[in-house]
């Protein structure tokens, strides 16, 4: 059972993340907490796996509020759920390790398939790595994407296109995608057309009265 700490500053919005999760097999809520210090002192409490962090607390910024929660569990693991859509933002939270980046609002698929995914990487990792294959394993799908980006791709900005792709609520455009990582349309629309070819990114068309359609991404969970 993966064990959960709810932190947001609204409770009633507490309450209805605490019930998407406890609907996700093999996730279980220990705990809530609707602020930076709330939070703080749960988590020594509780000794959660995951913390499912909100980004405006009424006492601290989330992403400041990383470094305190790892300082007191170093191996917690952090998805943030936020209505913070700023590129700076979700930049901060690729570069702390976060598992993933969640926009509000969103519905109980949207959590759960982000659960589910959470679960997968967790599994992969083996309770005694013996060899270089664990390894290799473990990193498989970070590794194949480093050896598979073209040239002139980056893995950093690769990175910050798969974040602003995940946490959408329902698809992104090449045009929304640049403006949520900070960079051009058109490098955005290289990055998400070799996720599509990759098959890690779907691609749907939106017709509309005139011109050519628009392409839509969709990660692939």
């Amino acid at each position: 059972m993966i064990t959960v700490l709810v932190v947001d500053d609204d409770f009633m919005v507490a309450r209805i993340h605490r019930g998407f999760v406890d609907r996700v097999d093999g996730f279980e809520v220990v705990g809530t907490a609707n602020s930076g210090d709330q939070a703080v002192a749960a988590l020594g409490e509780l000794s959660p796996d995951l913390i499912l962090l909100d980004l405006y607390l009424p006492d601290v910024f989330g992403l400041d509020l990383i470094a305190r929660l790892r300082a007191v569990q170093p191996d917690v693991d952090i998805l943030v759920i936020t209505a913070a859509r700023e590129a700076d933002a979700v930049r901060g939270a690729v570069r702390q390790g976060v598992v993933n980046y969640l926009l509000k609002p969103f519905g109980f698929e949207d959590l759960r398939a982000r659960l589910r995914e959470y679960a997968r990487r967790r599994a992969s990792v083996p309770d005694q790595v013996t060899s270089q294959a664990d390894v290799d394993r473990v990193l498989a799908p970070a590794r194949q994407l480093v050896n598979r980006l073209p040239k002139g791709l980056s893995q950093e900005t690769a990175d910050l296109v798969t974040a602003a792709l995940r946490a959408a609520p329902d698809n992104l455009s090449a045009a929304e995608c640049a403006e949520k990582v900070g960079i051009s349309r058109v490098s955005a629309r290289r990055y998400l057309e070799f996720f599509a070819t990759q098959g890690q990114a779907e691609v749907t068309l939106r017709y509309g009265t005139t011109g050519r359609p628009e392409r839509r991404y969709t990660w692939r969970i």
